[in-house]
């Protein structure tokens, strides 16, 4: 089942203006707020449909599928096409601040999930320019829509963040060792097995220690195979370090770090209140109803 990505969505009221009456308010609180049941209800279908658009995106590439089904899957197409504009437009609509939300990074997703649509429709003249399949192709940054609604991606985003200065230490030995490992290589084996250039040897010791291994360069010479035997065990080691960093810090905030909810002050619009409190942490107001299942029908009835 999809859970919200509340710490994504924490500070939209903010950024993009929550609306304080009318239906414009109610839409809000489906489209962003997803603490309710209809806006849990929104963002499953929306989950679906994203799904679903990608689904087809990929089967209309396998050109045997696509000459049986390519009707079908125009028809498809299109109905996504639909919804996702109206999605795209409901939520322009119900924000005090559209612009803003159109330049942000999920508006610009959301353009680019409906525009090759229309551009291979209205702009047939395109294809003298670029290939329509580029146009096609565009439609799966659809996929980039699921990180708005997965609660975990926003934790390893998180983590990922929180370890990058350990990463990117990481990196740099990583580097030196490949730089170290391929110039041995070209002065060892030399042109003659392969190794043309020190960048190819550099080439060879990435492959190998990433543990790929190719196997259109390979070592000859006694002491170049232990070179490369010592390389692939470096690699199991290497590859290790930055999973145990990020899976630590993953498995930390997931530990300490509460689940936020959308609940909203209407005065500061600060997000993330407790469903228990009374009063805004940020600037003392006192705060709405939770909206949340059962107090969402009492919401909808004022």
């Amino acid at each position: 089942m999809a859970t919200t990505a509340s710490n994504y969505q924490n500070r939209d009221s903010e950024r993009y203006g929550r609306p304080e009456t009318g239906w414009r308010l109610r839409l809000y609180i489906i489209i962003f707020e997803a603490d309710t049941r209809l806006g849990k209800l929104f963002d499953v279908l929306l989950l679906l449909a994203i799904v679903a658009s990608v689904a087809v995106v990929i089967a209309d590439s396998i050109p045997s599928v696509h000459s049986r089904w390519q009707s079908t899957f125009q028809v498809l197409e299109w109905l996504f096409t639909a919804a996702f504009t109206l999605e795209y437009i409901a939520r322009l609509a119900c924000v005090r601040r559209p612009a803003r939300y159109a330049r942000s990074f999920y508006g610009v997703v959301d353009l680019l999930a409906v525009l090759p649509t229309y551009l291979a429709i209205l702009a047939p003249g395109l294809s003298a320019l670029i290939d329509v399949r580029v146009l096609r192709l565009l439609r799966v940054f659809r996929i980039f829509k699921l990180a708005e609604y997965v609660d975990e991606f926003s934790v390893l985003t998180q983590a990922l963040h929180a370890s990058r200065r350990k990463i990117l230490v990481f990196l740099i030995f990583v580097m030196l060792v490949v730089m170290v490992m391929g110039t041995l290589m070209y002065v060892v084996e030399g042109p003659e097995h392969g190794y043309t250039s020190i960048p190819t040897g550099i080439y060879w010791a990435i492959t190998t220690m990433t543990t790929v291994g190719f196997g259109d360069i390979t070592p000859h010479t006694t002491l170049g195979r232990v070179i490369a035997s010592t390389m692939m065990l470096i690699g199991w080691g290497t590859l290790a370090v930055p999973t145990g960093i990020v899976g630590a810090e993953f498995t930390l905030r997931r530990v300490s770090t509460p689940r936020p909810t959308t609940r909203t002050c209407h005065e500061c619009l600060s997000e993330g209140h407790s469903p228990r409190a009374r009063y805004c942490s940020d600037c003392g107001a006192s705060l709405p109803p939770y909206h949340h299942e059962a107090a969402d029908a009492a919401q909808w009835k004022a």
